[in-house]
């Protein structure tokens, strides 16, 4: 029997190079064509997840940046949402990094409001920046519906149903917590 000595070395270069030059390759592919964590409105410049006008809601992505967050939802056919319309723009623009404001046109986007008490449009949902519901101090003058878990009696929402001025708007961001 003839028998030849194996070159670890040489035969260990054969298959490990390749091996990193595909894994170069593959990781190349994936940061490449992994989408960021925050995506971006190419047109505005804006935290798509901070844009004012929404599709669907997704809450535990928007309670990751620990912000207070308002969702209106409501139609852009509806008088009173129509009223509201240019207080939320405001506010939005004025709230990037202290607040998220979020409108959804139920007539249009129906399966955004499923997981949320929505009774009448207008109706805002109000959260806080630590992701609980928002509760609202006693002396508030704005009157709110509180939401419980049938389940567990456990504080689920806090909402308003009807329009809101900006003061409204602005005295709910400040017990909030925001500093404007």
């Amino acid at each position: 029997m003839n028998m030849k000595k194996i070159d670890t070395k040489k035969l260990l270069g054969k298959i490990l190079v390749p091996v990193l030059i595909a894994a170069t390759l593959i990781l190349i592919w994936i940061v490449k064509t992994h989408p960021t964590s925050t995506p971006i409105d190419e047109q505005t410049g804006i935290v798509t997840d901070f844009a004012l006008e929404a599709t669907s809601i997704d809450l535990d992505i928007l309670k990751e940046y620990n912000l207070p967050i308002i969702i209106d939802f409501g139609a852009d056919s509806c008088i009173p949402c129509k009223e509201m319309a240019p207080v939320l723009k405001t506010l939005n623009a004025e709230m990037q990094g202290k607040a998220i404001i979020k409108f959804v046109d139920v007539w249009k986007n129906g399966d955004a409001a499923k997981d949320f008490p929505i009774q009448v449009i207008p109706t805002q949902v109000f959260i806080n920046d630590d992701g609980t519901p928002y509760v609202p101090r006693d002396d508030m003058e704005i009157k709110f519906d509180m939401y419980t878990y049938s389940d567990t009696g456990e504080h689920a929402f806090t909402v308003h149903q009807g329009g809101l001025t900006e003061a409204e708007m602005r005295a709910i961001l400040i017990d909030m917590g925001v500093v404007e």
